[in-house]
């Protein structure tokens, strides 16, 4: 992996932990790295980046002191995803609102526009992302 792809998803990676920057910011500058997907875990506390030659790159996933639910609630996960939408909850949010919901983790298909996210039991969410 080039050293400007390797800046950028650190960059991104920072811009999301600390909230300023938006998912669609996020994926724009990912797409233009190379970047094909990225699989988020909060149990391993880990974010992995894909590129398509099949270089990866693990970034640190500061994750906020909250227990993971045990039930997996897709309703709670969409209500997060809808305001992340809108602007009204930044990663830091998204990220325990989420983890309460019962969220793992989750993949961003970023070729795919779709972000598939995951509870304890092998439950799945799939959003696709907006026109």
């Amino acid at each position: 992996m080039d050293t400007q792809t390797r800046d950028t998803i650190e960059r991104c990676a920072q811009a999301s932990s600390d909230g300023t920057a938006s998912f669609g910011q996020i994926v724009q500058a990912l797409l233009a790295a190379g970047v094909e997907s990225y699989h988020a875990d909060y149990r391993g506390r880990l974010t992995t980046y894909y590129l398509p030659d099949g270089d990866t790159l693990d970034v640190a996933l500061p994750v906020p002191d909250v227990t993971i639910g045990q039930q997996f609630d897709a309703t709670a996960v969409q209500v997060a995803i809808r305001g992340s939408q809108r602007g009204e909850v930044k990663y830091p949010e998204f990220k325990r609102l989420s983890m309460t919901a019962g969220c793992i983790g989750y993949t961003v298909w970023l070729a795919g526009r779709h972000v598939s996210y995951y509870g304890r039991r092998g439950d799945t969410h799939v959003e696709h992302f907006p026109s």
